[in-house]
């Protein structure tokens, strides 16, 4: 492949750039009172927020749908075509329905608005048309035109099923904030992906607990500790009184620093050499919670304590990893 064609490519890929960069900042300017309506009439909806849309603008409205379930605002998509043909009953006293059509003039859309009309289903229109069969009948026309096409051809959808896409994402985010949707209710939506478990895995889930739990009581000699390190595996071991509670933890860190002062490991206390106190967390802390304190205090394991800080669990970084909360 030679230079110039490598160039070509380049050229076409920025001219595409430019046009929809464009695209969208023309559609920033177009943000007003109906866009306000849309808003007003998606967030008072008290069904589904039903998407459609033919071809590309149905592809589009396959994600948008997807963008508003999983921020709040309870919506599927609804093929046009297929609504002819029987579909349509998905449609339901109290939805919405969200039309895409670039031309507003969709046989398959347009074919819907009578029925959607007699059930008493209010429309928002994306078009570019106001004027069309679309807009006439849609209670709020959301204008998604574009001056051309990124396609040099100046016909394959691609500022404008960008343009569209955007103006999704904007409906879907404004609402999102308006219902005060936090990072908790994203979590319940997504369950099986990282953000999931992100957001909603406990300490709980993920530490060791019972016979598992490194722990020494604090007349232990500092070789017994590093035994119990070494055979618990967590990089330190948690520090008993006599009625359980925790007084400390000893580390890997604790251990090359009583290395350095040639501490002898066998008659020296745990208790003499520990790190009292120790930052802990509880079992019902999410573990991304916990995570953030290991950060703040640069530490690699944590124990997990009760109301009466006795040790009910422990974990390290290695454990948050593996459940996927890093």
């Amino acid at each position: 492949m030679n230079t110039q064609t490598q160039m070509n490519y380049i050229d076409s890929a920025k001219r595409v750039i430019e046009i929809e960069t464009q695209a969208i900042a023309n559609l920033a300017e177009r943000l007003n009172n109906e866009f306000i309506a849309a808003c007003n009439i998606l967030f008072a909806c008290k069904g589904k927020v039903v998407v459609s849309g033919m071809g590309k603008s149905g592809h589009i409205g396959n994600k948008i749908a997807a963008t508003l379930a999983s921020t709040g605002t309870p919506a599927f998509f609804m093929h046009p075509g297929e609504a002819n043909h029987g579909d349509l009953g998905m449609l339901s006293k109290g939805d919405v329905l969200l039309a895409i059509s670039n031309s507003g003039e969709t046989n398959e859309l347009v074919n819907l608005l009578p029925v959607v009309k007699r059930l008493g289903i209010q429309v928002v229109a994306m078009t570019n048309s106001a004027s069309s069969s679309l807009g006439q009948h849609a209670d709020v026309v959301l204008d998604i035109s574009v001056e051309k096409e990124a396609c040099s051809l100046g016909l394959a959808p691609t500022s404008s099923t960008t343009a569209t896409l955007v103006m999704g994402d904007a409906l879907a985010v404004a609402l999102l904030d308006q219902k005060g949707f936090t990072s908790d209710d994203f979590a319940l939506s997504h369950p099986g992906g990282s953000l999931g478990r992100k957001l909603l895995l406990k300490v709980s889930d993920i530490m060791q607990s019972g016979s598992d739990i490194p722990l020494v009581h604090a007349s232990a000699s500092v070789a017994d500790a590093l035994l119990e390190i070494s055979k618990k595996g967590l990089g330190m071991t948690g520090v008993i009184a006599a009625d359980g509670a925790l007084t400390g933890v000893f580390t890997d860190g604790d251990l090359r620093r009583i290395l350095d002062a040639r501490v002898d490991v066998h008659s020296a206390t745990v208790e003499e050499v520990m790190t009292k106190g120790g930052k802990t967390t509880t079992a019902g802390q999410l573990a991304v919670e916990a995570l953030n304190l290991m950060e703040t205090h640069k530490i690699s394991a944590l124990m997990v304590t009760d109301d009466k800080r006795k040790p009910v669990g422990a974990f390290n970084m290695h454990m948050l990893l593996k459940a996927g909360v890093l």
